[in-house]
Formats: C-alpha cells, structure tokens, sequence
C-alpha cells in the first residue's frame, strides 16, 4: 500500500491510500442483477418483525384469517393489513377472500427461491490474500 499526501480544501493535509489489491469483482450478466434485484426485494418484504412473525404464522398453517393475524402478531387489523399487502405484493403470500374474511397462506415458490439463494450462493472469485500473492 502506498500513501500520497496533498492539500485539501482549507489547506488541512489530506493523506490518500491506494489500494494494494484489484478489487474482487461482481457478476456482470444482466440475469444476475435481476436475480439479486429480485431476492432483494423479499428480503426488503421480510424486512420487519411483524412480516417475519406472519411469515412464521402462514408457514405453520394451510392458511390463516386476516382477523387471527392481527390477534397475533398484536397490532391493529390496519396495520396487519398493511403489513399483509406488502408481503402479497413481494409474492410471498397469497389471498382468498370468503364472505367478509381474507385468508392468507403462504407461496411456496417464492419461499423456496429464498431458501435456495441462501442454500447456494453465487461463487465469485476469492481475492487472494496477501501470503497467496506474495507466494505467487
């Protein structure tokens, strides 16, 4: 690593480290970046203890009232329903609607793709290590 010092603004020293390895770089196909945009966006849905608690509930049960929802995660049927709609629109969670009740049940597609990019990574190249590029 080798240090360069210049002037910043206000006259203050600014010292400036180069880097002493390329950077390891990230898979450039498109399909992987939807993929990562993808699994992004149901981590995103997961995002809050009362999602991961109804995601606990749906995946317990065949499927589950809206009214039990509230009444188990403790908060407002307005909030459970908030809460609802984002995971329904992340596509983790399916309805169907009988008389005056929704009931909620889990997709199982798409928490399988969760559990299968967690399952197996994308392998990228390891960056060497110091000892590896000094041997080399």
């Amino acid at each position: 690593m080798t240090t360069t010092t210049m002037a910043a603004p206000k006259g203050l020293p600014l010292t400036v480290l180069s880097a002493c390895c390329q950077p390891a770089s990230a898979p450039s196909a498109p399909r992987a970046d939807e993929s990562a945009q993808t699994l992004a966006a149901l981590f995103k849905a997961l995002a809050d203890p009362a999602r991961v608690t109804i995601m606990a509930m749906l995946l317990n049960a065949e499927e589950v009232c809206a009214c039990d929802i509230s009444e188990g995660i403790g908060k407002s049927a307005a909030t459970a329903s908030h809460h609802l709609k984002i995971l329904k629109d992340s596509g983790l969670v399916a309805s169907e609607k009988r008389g005056t009740w929704v009931y909620y049940r889990a997709v199982p597609e798409r928490v399988a793709a969760i559990a299968d990019a967690l399952a197996s990574p994308q392998r990228t190249p390891r960056p060497k290590s110091r000892k590896e590029r000094s041997e080399s």
